[in-house]
């Protein structure tokens, strides 16, 4: 006969109430974190992963450091300690950074990162002591630096297994999969499914098909996934169903076609690839990316990809705080002038294009007076506009009435550095910008800045020409396509010089 179960709790209710309470605390707790790293479709967001796993290579390599100081017994000071550990603990996620270490696809091979992990740490531990030594500083012993590596390496490796296993069953429920839309269906469609559909890691989500053709070279449904629309329909559903991954499938010997489906797509914030799966050029393997076993030809990819975007997100809400704080004062007397001198709300909300076309809420210090706001930015403000107060035309020629967006910064609305904002129905001259431009909607594969490579170049305030316009738009292009986080430091060290030479704002 079994013997009964016995549990602490039972027949104690107030062991029975606390162990209810933890479980909904536990449950609760757990769904704030899913929800966190969470889109509205349910994935998992790959920039916050990645960030999760560097944040913990950080911490651990900080514990190694101070495990290791503490046994052998001999080390610098506390505060040189933790500042060395810091130091150590950066270089070494950077030096994995650049050996591909935060991806997807290495973190679920943690036997493929030991090598890394043991390179990387070695070159900065010899690296750091090397250079101290050089410069007449003792920071660490041989014991402690060759204990730091063993117990770091250990550390390391042994979260990377951890992290690996959870990976790898967030992958198995198709919570990493990355959303995909085929662009070209008939026989290369659906052969390109068929050799995706080998793949059982679930890598991908396929949307649907994308086919200019009619006849029954496209039949309405390709490999088991249904047509969607026409080419000149596939801008707009890549933008409203949030698309990772575009693939072409038409022959890269049909050179008008392919041109034609790119143009379209320059404006995305989507990697883009041409399937070379039945292609009859032979490039050299180092030509292809590969999904599985599917060649590809990369033809695009998003300007900011994840860690990047990781290293973009830490930018914008560490210096957006540490700015705010410093412009407070001047944020307070500002407001203050703005409400001596008119009646009215200190602050102005105006819609604005965002990221991927989003709207959104921007806000500024009010400029012009309360009854003759233009929400819409329908009419330009020109030299000496009476719609502006004499505060306004301070702090608009100042660039100060921007100052409230470092909310819309810390919030993820927007960023430091990056195209600006414009409003919806913006003009230069009399035409509306996205008819002036071809390819405008480009600019707006990243977020809109406060600051950016157009302001610094002058290339601010009215836009009554169209050359003027189109200079700010080949500015912000060229910023897309150079991203760095040197190149934004740089921009926002110009930008107080470039506010005192403009001359364009009013």
């Amino acid at each position: 006969m079994a013997s009964p179960s016995f549990s602490p709790e039972a027949g104690n209710p107030y062991l029975q109430s606390a162990s209810a309470f933890l479980s909904r605390m536990r449950t609760r707790a757990l769904r704030r974190l899913d929800a966190f790293y969470s889109d509205r479709h349910g994935r998992i967001s790959r920039p916050g992963l990645l960030f999760t796993v560097s944040v913990g290579d950080i911490l651990l390599l900080m514990a190694a450091g101070l495990i290791a100081h503490t046994i052998v017994g001999a080390g610098p000071p506390r505060a040189q300690g933790a500042l060395l550990g810091l130091i150590v603990s950066l270089a070494t996620v950077e030096t994995l950074r650049r050996n591909w270490s935060y991806s997807i696809h290495s973190l679920r091979d943690p036997s493929g990162q030991i090598g890394k992990i043991v390179k990387s740490l070695a070159v900065v531990l010899i690296g750091v002591a090397g250079l101290a030594y050089l410069m007449g500083y003792e920071v660490m012993s041989p014991a402690a630096a060759a204990l730091w590596f063993v117990i770091g390496v250990i550390l390391l490796t042994g979260s990377r297994t951890i992290f690996a296993r959870n990976i790898d069953r967030l992958a198995r429920a198709g919570r990493l999969v990355r959303r995909t839309v085929i662009a070209g269906g008939g026989r290369d469609g659906e052969e390109l499914i068929a050799a995706l559909r080998k793949e059982d890691d679930k890598q991908l989500k396929i949307l649907g098909i994308f086919d200019d053709r009619q006849d029954e070279r496209s039949a309405d449904v390709v490999g088991g996934y249904r047509k969607l629309g026409s080419f000149e329909q596939l801008a707009d559903f890549c933008r409203a169903s949030d698309v990772d991954l575009l693939i072409v499938t038409v022959p890269i010997t049909a050179e008008d076609r392919l041109l034609e489906i790119l143009k379209r797509l320059f404006t995305l914030d989507v990697d883009v690839r041409v399937s070379a799966l039945n292609s009859k050029l032979r490039l050299n393997s180092k030509a292809y990316s590969y999904i599985g076993d599917v060649p590809m030809l990369a033809v695009m990819d998003k300007p900011l990809r994840d860690w990047d975007h990781v290293l973009k997100n830490i930018e914008d809400r560490v210096l957006g705080t540490i700015i705010l704080c410093l412009a407070a004062p001047a944020m307070a007397l500002i407001a203050l002038a703005i409400r001596w001198e008119s009646k009215g709300p200190v602050l102005f909300r105006q819609q604005r294009y965002g990221f991927n076309n989003d709207l959104i809420e921007v806000w500024k210090f009010r400029s012009m007076y309360a009854d003759k706001a233009d929400p819409t930015a329908s009419r330009l403000v020109t030299k000496d506009d009476p719609r502006v107060t004499r505060v306004g035309r301070f702090i608009r020629r100042t660039s100060l009435d921007e100052l409230p967006q470092l909310f819309n910064v810390i919030k993820g609305d927007m960023s430091l550095v990056g195209p600006r904002p414009h409003a919806v129905a913006a003009k230069a001259k009399s035409d509306l910008y996205q008819t002036v431009v071809d390819g405008y909607f480009a600019r707006h594969k990243v977020k809109p800045g406060m600051t950016g490579w157009a302001q610094i170049n002058g290339w601010r305030g009215e836009t009554d020409t169209h050359e003027k316009l189109e200079r700010r738009i080949e500015a912000d292009l060229y910023y897309i396509d150079h991203w760095s986080i040197l190149f934004d430091l740089y921009i926002i060290v110009m930008t107080p010089f470039a506010l005192v030479m403009g001359k364009n704002a009013y």
